[in-house]
C-alpha cells in the first residue's frame, strides 16, 4: 500500500510538471521565433512510459492485494494510452482537423485493445462484494445479463452519468466557439473514442476491486477507488487534445473519478433487489447492464469534448495572455470546471453512494440528464457563441501578374499616382482572366470565395478534402490554411495609458534629430500620406485626430466592419503616433494618416494582411469591392508595418512576396519591423520582414546600442537584414482613450523609419514614389549603432550588417539631403 502511494504521488508529479514544461518550451520556441520542436511530445510521452509504467508495472505483477495489482494495471495501462496519444501531437496545430481525426482513431484503438486485455477472471473471495455469486461485478469485469436480453435503453447509472458530462461541458460552451463544421464532427469522434478508453479502464472490474466487506462500505470505494482512478484520468487526460489543450484538463478530469465510484457504488446497489442479496441482478433481468462503463464514458467524452471542440490550440498561447483573450476565458471554463467536478463528486458521494441511501430511478436520472442538455443548448443559444468558426483557405494561384515595365512617368507624386494606377490594372486584369473557373465552382460548392489580386488568390471555406482537391487543380501552386480568431464571451477591456501628453519632444524624436528638422529646417511631413496596418488606430486621440485624412476611404476593418478608425489593443495607436503623432510623440506631426485593421486580438491571417495591404494600394469605400471600387490616386505614400505573418497564422515565407512586390512597384514604400525574436542569428523570417524590397527596422535603446530582442539577419536565402535601426525601447505614445505609454519593440522603431520617410518626401515632393533613392539617402545618412552582447559572453551575437544594418537612422541627415537632391 505504502509503495501504490508513492507510486500514485510520483506519477501525478511527474505528469503535471512534464506536460507543463512541454507547454512552456512551445510557447518559449513560438516567442522566440524558433523552429517547433517535432519530436518534444513524443519524447515526453516515451520519458512518462518509462518513469512512469515502469512502477505501474511492478504494482500490476508483485503486490498480493488485488486492489493493488488493479491500480497498477489501470496506470500502466493509462501511461501507454498517453504514450501513443502523445505521438499525434507531431502533427502541427494548424491541420486541427487531421491531429482530431488521429486522435479518434488511437483512442478507438486503444480502447479496444484495453477491453481485449481487460482480466476477466473472478476476483479473490475475499475482494468479493457480500453476496456475490455468478452475477458479481468482479467476475469478467460486467454484471451478467441473461441469456436473450439486451441493452435497449440506458440505466440510470449511464443517465447520471451522462448529466455529470453536460454539466461539465456547459463552463465550455458558455466561454467557447465551435471550430468548423468537420472540425467540430472530429473532435466529437474523438471524445467519443476517450469516452470509450476510460470506460474501458474503469469498468466494473476495475471498481470491484474496491467494493470489498460484508455488506460493502461504500464510503472505501469511492475514496480509495477514486483516488486510483483519478490518476489514471489525470494520464489519460494528459494526452488528449494539441499543446495547451490538455492543461485544463488535468484540473478537470481526476475529480471526476469520485463521482464515477459514486455512480459504480450505485450500480452495485441496484444490481440486487432489497433482501435478495443472491438473486440475479435486478437492472441485469431488465436488460439494462450495470451501466458503470457507459456512465464513465460519456461523462469523460463529455468533459473533454469542451476543450477539443470549443477552443482553437493555437489561440491558447502566451501571446493572447495580456488581455482578456482565449487563454483567460480558457482558465475561467477550467476553473468553473473544477468546481463542477467537485461538486459531482460530493453530490453523487452524498446522493447516491452513502449508506442507506435509496437506488435512484430511470425517471430521475433521465429529467436531470435531459434538464442539463437543454441549459446546454439554451447557454450556446444565449451568452454563448453560436455559429460554426473555422479556419479558411488562401488558395495561391500560379500566375501572379507580370508587373515589369511599369512606366516610371514624371517624378513625384503625378508619376507615382500613374504607377499606381497602372499596377492596379495589371493585378486586377490577371485575377479576373485567371479566377473565374475557380471562383464558380468554389460558389457552385457554396463554399463562399473572396477574390484577391494584390497576391493572385482566392480565400474559401473548406478543410482537408477541400484542400487536397484544390492543391491537385493545375492553376493552383498551393493551399495555405487561413487562421479565423473565434469569438470570446466579452471583448477585451481597451487598453490605456496612464502617463500625460509629454511636455517636450520625447527622446526617441530627440534622438534621430526629428525635433530639429522642424525648427531648423521648418519641415513636419506635410503633403505626406502614411498608411499604417495594424490593431487600428484611436481616430479621437488629441495627438492624432487632426492627421486623420478623413473622406470614405481612409479606414478599412475587414475583421469587425467599423466605420470610423478605433483601436481596444493599442499598438496601432501607439504605433501611428510615433510615425505622425502631434505633442511630441510623432516624427512627422504634419503628415496625414489612413488606417487598416489587420489584428484581431493580436492574431491575424494571410488574408486579412491581404485585405490592408490592398487597400494601401488602391483605397475603396465602405462596402466598396477592392476588384472595382479601387482609386489607386488615393493610396498613402508610406507604409508602416509593425507585424508579421508567422507560420501559426498560416503563413509561408513566400505567400506575401507579390504584395510587396506590387506595392514598390507602385512606388509605395513598405516601412516592417524585423520582429523581436533576437538575439538569434537568422531570426529575421516572418513576412513581410525578409522581402528585399522592404525596408526592415530593428531597433536601439537609449545607449544606441542594438536591443537584445530585436531580430537578426540574414533573412533566408542569406540577404543581409536588417536595412535600418531606430529607438524602439521604452517609446513614449498615444494609447486609446486619450493617454501615453510607452512600450517596447521593432514594432515602436519602425513608424519612425516611416515618420522620417514623410519628412524626406514633404521636404522634396520629387523624391515621392523613388524608392531607390529614397533608401539610398536613409542608409548613406545612418549614424552608427553599437551591437548589443549577450549575457555572458563578450562577443555580439550576430555579425555586423545582420544585427545593425546601415546604423541608426538620422532624420535630420536624411531630410537635408533628400532637400539637397
Amino acid at each position: 500500500m505504502v509503495a501504490a502511494v508513492l507510486a500514485g504521488l510520483w506519477t501525478v508529479g511527474f505528469t503535471v510538471v512534464s506536460q507543463l514544461t512541454g507547454w512552456v518550451t512551445d510557447q518559449v520556441l513560438l516567442a522566440s521565433g524558433l523552429a517547433r520542436v517535432v519530436w518534444l511530445w513524443p519524447v515526453v510521452g516515451l520519458a512518462t512510459v518509462l518513469l512512469v509504467g515502469g512502477p505501474a508495472l511492478a504494482l500490476a505483477r508483485l503486490p498480493r492485494s488485488a486492489a493493488v495489482r488493479a491500480s497498477g494495471r489501470a496506470w500502466l495501462a493509462a501511461a501507454l494510452a498517453l504514450g501513443v496519444l502523445g505521438l499525434l501531437r507531431a502533427i502541427p496545430p494548424v491541420h486541427h482537423e487531421a491531429y482530431l481525426a488521429a486522435l479518434a482513431a488511437t483512442a478507438a484503438s486503444a480502447a479496444l485493445v484495453v477491453r481485449r486485455l481487460a482480466p476477466r477472471s473472478a476476483a479473490p473471495a475475499a475482494d468479493r462484494p457480500s453476496g456475490a455469486g455468478a452475477a458479481d461485478p468482479a467476475d469478467g469485469g460486467t454484471l451478467r445479463r441473461p441469456a436473450g436480453k439486451t441493452a435497449r435503453t440506458p440505466g440510470p447509472v449511464t443517465l447520471f452519468g451522462m448529466a455529470g458530462g453536460l454539466a461539465l461541458l456547459l463552463p465550455w460552451v458558455w466561454v467557447g466557439a465551435l471550430g468548423g463544421l468537420l472540425e467540430t464532427l472530429l473532435a466529437a469522434l474523438a471524445a467519443a473514442a476517450l469516452g470509450a478508453l476510460a470506460g474501458s479502464l474503469l469498468d466494473s472490474a476495475f471498481w470491484a476491486r474496491f467494493t470489498v466487506g460484508a455488506p460493502p462500505r461504500p464510503a472505501r470505494l469511492v475514496l480509495v477507488g477514486g483516488l486510483v482512478a483519478g490518476v489514471a484520468l489525470l494520464l489519460v487526460a494528459a494526452g488528449v487534445g494539441q499543446s495547451g489543450a490538455q492543461l485544463p484538463l488535468l484540473l478537470v478530469l481526476p475529480p471526476t473519478a469520485f463521482a464515477l465510484a459514486a455512480l459504480h457504488a450505485t450500480a452495485v446497489r441496484r444490481a440486487r433487489p432489497a433482501g435478495d442479496a443472491d438473486g440475479p441482478p435486478a437492472d441485469a433481468a431488465r436488460g439494462g447492464g450495470d451501466g458503470t462503463s457507459a456512465g464513465a464514458g460519456w461523462l469523460v467524452g463529455l468533459a473533454v469534448l469542451g476543450p477539443l471542440a470549443l477552443t482553437d490550440p493555437e489561440e491558447i498561447t502566451l501571446l493572447l495572455a495580456t488581455a482578456r483573450d482565449v487563454p483567460y476565458w480558457v482558465a475561467v471554463a477550467a476553473g468553473v470546471g473544477l468546481a463542477v467536478a467537485v461538486l459531482l463528486a460530493l453530490g453523487y458521494g452524498v446522493l447516491l453512494a452513502r449508506p442507506g441511501a435509496r437506488p435512484p430511478s430511470r425517471r430521475v436520472a433521465a429529467v436531470t440528464a435531459a434538464a442539463l442538455l437543454v441549459t446546454a443548448g439554451v447557454v450556446a443559444a444565449g451568452p454563448g457563441q453560436p455559429g460554426l468558426h473555422g479556419e479558411r483557405l488562401l488558395v495561391v494561384l500560379r500566375e501572379q501578374a507580370d508587373l515589369s515595365g511599369v512606366p516610371a512617368g514624371t517624378p513625384g507624386r503625378a508619376g507615382r499616382d500613374a504607377r499606381a494606377a497602372e499596377v492596379y490594372r495589371r493585378l486586377v486584369d490577371t485575377a479576373d482572366r485567371t479566377q473565374g473557373d475557380l471562383r464558380r465552382e468554389l460558389t457552385r460548392l457554396r463554399l463562399r470565395p473572396t477574390p484577391y489580386y494584390l497576391v493572385n488568390a482566392i480565400e474559401t471555406d473548406g478543410g482537408p478534402a477541400v484542400r487536397a482537391w484544390l492543391s491537385g487543380r493545375p492553376e493552383v501552386a498551393r493551399v495555405l490554411v487561413s487562421q479565423r480568431v473565434r469569438p470570446v464571451p466579452a471583448p477585451a477591456p481597451t487598453t490605456g495609458g496612464d502617463r500625460p501628453a509629454p511636455a517636450e519632444p520625447v527622446w526617441n524624436v530627440r534622438m534621430i534629430g526629428a525635433d530639429r528638422v522642424w525648427s531648423e529646417l521648418g519641415v513636419t511631413g506635410s503633403g505626406v500620406v502614411v498608411g499604417s496596418s495594424d490593431s487600428g488606430v484611436d481616430g479621437r486621440h488629441p495627438a492624432l485626430a487632426a492627421g486623420f485624412r478623413g473622406g470614405d476611404d481612409s479606414w478599412y476593418d475587414p475583421w469587425d466592419g467599423t466605420r470610423a478608425p478605433d483601436d481596444s489593443g493599442g499598438h496601432g495607436t501607439h504605433t501611428v503616433g510615433s510615425a505622425v503623432g502631434r505633442d511630441g510623440i510623432g516624427v512627422a506631426p504634419g503628415a496625414q494618416w489612413v488606417g487598416c485593421v489587420n489584428l484581431d486580438r493580436n492574431l491575424g491571417s494571410p488574408a486579412h494582411y491581404l485585405d490592408c495591404l490592398q487597400f494601401m494600394l488602391a483605397p475603396f469605400p465602405p462596402g466598396g469591392d477592392p476588384l472595382t471600387d479601387g482609386r489607386p490616386a488615393r493610396a498613402p505614400d508610406v507604409l508602416t508595418n509593425s507585424w508579421g505573418c508567422p507560420p501559426i497564422e498560416g503563413c509561408d515565407v513566400g505567400v506575401l512576396r507579390p504584395a510587396t512586390a506590387a506595392l514598390a512597384a507602385a512606388g509605395i514604400l513598405v516601412v516592417a519591423a524585423a520582429g523581436n525574436t533576437g538575439p538569434y542569428c537568422g531570426s529575421i523570417a516572418d513576412p513581410p520582414a525578409p522581402y528585399p524590397d522592404v525596408l526592415t527596422v530593428g531597433a536601439v535603446n537609449r545607449e544606441r546600442a542594438v536591443t537584445e530582442f530585436s531580430s537578426r539577419g540574414p533573412a533566408p536565402g542569406g540577404a543581409a537584414k536588417p536595412d535600418l535601426l531606430a529607438p524602439g525601447a521604452e517609446v513614449l505614445s498615444a494609447m486609446p482613450g486619450g493617454g501615453y505609454a510607452t512600450l517596447d519593440g521593432t514594432s515602436m522603431a519602425t513608424p519612425q523609419v516611416a515618420g522620417v520617410v514623410a519628412l524626406m518626401w514633404s521636404a522634396n515632393p520629387a523624391l515621392v514614389g523613388d524608392l531607390t533613392r529614397t533608401r539610398d539617402i536613409l542608409r548613406d545618412t545612418a549614424a552608427p549603432a553599437g551591437e548589443s552582447v549577450r549575457a555572458g559572453t563578450t562577443r555580439p551575437s550576430c555579425a555586423g550588417r545582420d544585427t545593425t544594418g546601415a546604423g541608426i537612422v538620422d532624420a535630420y541627415a536624411a531630410v537635408r539631403a533628400a532637400r539637397a537632391g
